[in-house]
């Protein structure tokens, strides 16, 4: 492997670690769920990614380089699904009467 995808694989999954904190500090910090939710969908997506990018090229392809997009993909739709499903699990009950206006 030469000198070259080495650096840029240290790199990437650097990056992909760094938007994995962000995440976890979005978790800990944001003051409501849904606040947390946002942090953490949007940044566990790109930080798996950027950790995805950083081994494409140290696997056997194209085998080893499927399966790492696979799991990326996977990744992708349970978190934004899973998003959804708490988000609308947490969303308060509309107001009665919001939006009508009185004669």
């Amino acid at each position: 492997m030469s000198l070259a995808l080495s650096v840029f694989t240290i790199v990437c999954v650097f990056l992909g670690a760094v938007f994995f904190l962000a995440g976890t500090l979005g978790l800990l910090r944001f003051p409501d769920t849904l606040t947390r939710l946002h942090a953490l969908t949007k940044a566990d997506n790109l930080g798996l990614g950027l950790v995805v990018l950083g081994l494409l090229p140290q696997v056997d392809w194209p085998l080893g380089a499927l399966k790492l997009i696979a799991v990326w993909l996977l990744a992708l739709l349970a978190g934004a699904t899973v998003g959804q499903v708490l988000g609308g699990a947490v969303r308060p009950p509309p107001v009665s009467g919001a939006g009508e206006s009185t004669p």
